[in-house]
């Protein structure tokens, strides 16, 4: 790490290191997903979530850790527009699942990140 120009300490890296121990690259989030017992059988905005639901696994859940962002083409870092602790609505088959001590988590591309829940 560099030093800043009057001697101070050097500055430390800001990391999006997720309490389990993994650390997305680049464009990527990992996900913990929500349970189905969380889901409400009605949305906010009166949409009915059929009970098919209960037969599938649900592609929303918690954003635990992000990535530091995506290269564009001049090389700088474009940052993720998602953050940690976003309730999101992800792709159903565009992720790849990662478990780590006993808990099952979703690591997906920003890209395949459908909608933000508020």
């Amino acid at each position: 790490m560099k030093k800043n120009k009057k001697n101070e300490a050097p500055a430390k890296k800001v990391s999006s290191i997720s309490p389990i121990g993994i650390m997305p690259l680049g464009d990527r989030v990992l996900i913990k997903r929500a349970d189905v017992s969380d889901l409400e059988k009605s949305g906010k905005f009166g949409i009915i979530i059929p009970d098919t639901v209960n037969k599938e696994k649900p592609e929303q859940g918690k954003i635990v850790a992000v990535g530091s962002g995506r290269r564009d083409e001049s090389g700088k870092i474009v940052p993720l527009s998602v953050k940690i602790g976003d309730t999101v609505i992800f792709s159903k088959y565009a992720y790849d699942e990662v478990k780590s001590d006993g808990e099952e988590y979703i690591m997906v591309k920003e890209e395949n990140i459908l909608a933000i829940i508020k």
